[in-house]
């Protein structure tokens, strides 16, 4: 009978204790509030940007080359670091499964052998009239098992699942963003090899035009008009112009090894890389996100608010740490010398128990745990707030540089038009001797220089419009190779949700 009261009293006890344990400490997540209605880009972009939703899945397409659209392919699938940015993901959606365990009931079975001999003085049987007794020597075979079950009452274990789904969600936006940005350097790197290109084909079509300032100057000379002076001064800019041909060509070889570290490849096994700048469109509208939609779509300002979401949950988890802790469980065992009548119900065991743990003294410890899970709160909102605020810094300085990129090329192409026809009257006025030599030379560096100029600004304007689709590609998803990890329907990684 005593049996019975007090199983029945571990079990009221249970039920009362579950019917309570709907009770969850700590602060509950809310999102940022949306950007206010003053808060906005400081430029437009002039004609060539469109404030919309911003670009869409493979945004890069917009720049006109197969060639690209496999680069960044290549690179999305094989490079290095997108690989370890997935598999990290993958951790953290185990680690969710992982914590959601420990809401379960624990369930352990466990065995054991073993040969043992019973000190029978150390219970009081020291022998009766004198006679020794000798200390029985047995063997012991045990089987049972146990389950246990936290009830959690003040919400550890949910705040927990929480903080990890939180966490997770924050990898996923990072990974996200990591794809984004590779495919974003991938993208600039094509664009600067191509610009290497067009100005190491430059730089050769100017050593042509050196080498006509120097045939020209010989024929004078030859013919008596001109001079050895003249003819030397030329061939000085020939050799200068020479002289930094190496050093472009350095800067291809390594623009090329970037972009075969950026596929995951060794440079050896890059294709050649002999495109320019005409060979890529320059799209002539982009789509940029509007300010309110941005903080919705932008992966890094996504993750920053997931780990906010991850930091408020950290403060319920300290919270409930506060409070006391309940386990009910139980556990059946089966004990005798014999191993064949271990299965016997005669050798049978059991008990039901109900545990409290409630933290007394500490040191203030806990409660220093709780502050500073606050503090890392609000250190988190702090920083989701700065990611914000350099989102739109940096959507508005893009949008700056597209209206500017525009003006300064179209000068740029006045100023070569009008180098080019200097030129040309330079040497026609120097073939008839109405002007020296040195007049030639200012007018073919003006003009060597009005043509460097003018394919900086095109690779400047090409750069910028790829870097404006990365600062407001936030609702663009990769889709993973095959061999990366995928969430698999039904997956319970929810992020932070808004009303």
């Amino acid at each position: 009978m005593k049996r019975l009261n007090a199983s029945a009293l571990v079990l009221l006890l249970g039920t009362c204790l579950a019917a309570a344990g709907c009770t969850t400490v700590g602060p509950n997540y809310t999102p940022p509030a949306e950007p206010s209605a003053k808060a906005g880009y400081a430029g437009d972009g002039g004609v060539r940007a469109a404030l919309a939703e911003g670009p869409g899945a493979g945004w890069w397409k917009a720049f006109g080359s197969e060639q690209l659209d496999g680069f960044v392919a290549r690179a999305l699938a094989g490079n290095h670091s997108l690989a370890a940015s997935r598999a990290t993901l993958e951790e953290a959606r185990q680690r969710i499964a992982a914590v959601a365990g420990k809401r379960l009931p624990q369930v352990d079975a466990q065995a054991r052998a073993e040969y043992q001999r019973v000190n029978l003085a150390a219970f009081g049987f020291d022998g009766f009239g004198g006679a020794n007794i000798s200390n029985p020597e047995f063997d012991l075979y045990t089987v049972g098992g146990g389950v246990s079950y936290d009830l959690d009452l003040f919400g550890k274990n949910r705040r927990a699942l929480e903080q990890a789904r939180a966490q997770a969600q924050a990898q996923m936006r990072a990974t996200q963003a990591a794809h984004l940005v590779i495919a974003g350097r991938v993208v600039a790197q094509v664009l600067a090899i191509a610009a290497l290109n067009d100005r190491i084909a430059t730089e050769r079509k100017l050593l042509s035009e050196d080498e006509r300032n120097v045939s020209l100057t010989q024929s004078r000379r030859k013919a008596g008009a001109g001079t050895l002076v003249e003819v030397l001064s030329a061939q000085g800019q020939l050799a200068s112009d020479k002289a930094s041909l190496p050093a472009m060509e350095q800067q291809l070889a390594e623009g090329r090894t970037m972009l075969a570290v950026l596929l995951g490849i060794s440079p050896a096994e890059l294709e050649p890389t002999g495109f320019g700048l005409d060979d890529f469109i320059l799209p002539a509208s982009v789509p940029v996100a509007l300010p309110s939609a941005l903080v919705h779509k932008r992966p890094d300002i996504l993750e920053a608010e997931a780990r906010l979401h991850a930091a408020t949950a950290a403060v319920g988890v300290a919270t409930a740490q506060l409070y006391p802790d309940i386990t009910l469980g139980g556990s059946v065992t089966q004990a005798t010398s014999d191993p064949d009548r271990i299965t016997s119900s005669k050798f049978n065991a059991f008990d039901i128990f109900a545990g409290l743990t409630a933290p007394i003294f500490h040191g203030g410890t806990l409660k220093a745990n709780k502050r500073g899970a606050e503090a890392e709160a609000r250190a988190a909102a702090a920083e989701y707030q700065q990611v914000v605020t350099e989102a739109f810094g940096q959507v508005s300085g893009l949008l700056s540089s597209l209206e500017s990129d525009s003006r300064e090329l179209a000068a740029r192409h006045e100023t070569a038009e009008i180098s080019d026809r200097s030129l040309y009257l330079s040497r026609r006025s120097f073939q008839v001797g109405n002007s020296g030599i040195l007049q030639v030379l200012d007018a073919s560096r003006s003009y060597q220089r009005a043509r460097l100029a003018l394919l900086e600004t095109r690779t400047r304007q090409y750069q910028n419009v790829a870097r404006l689709y990365v600062a407001t590609a936030g609702g663009w998803i990769p889709e993973p190779p095959q061999n990366a990890p995928v969430q698999q329907a039904g997956t319970d990684t929810p992020g932070p949700k808004r009303p």
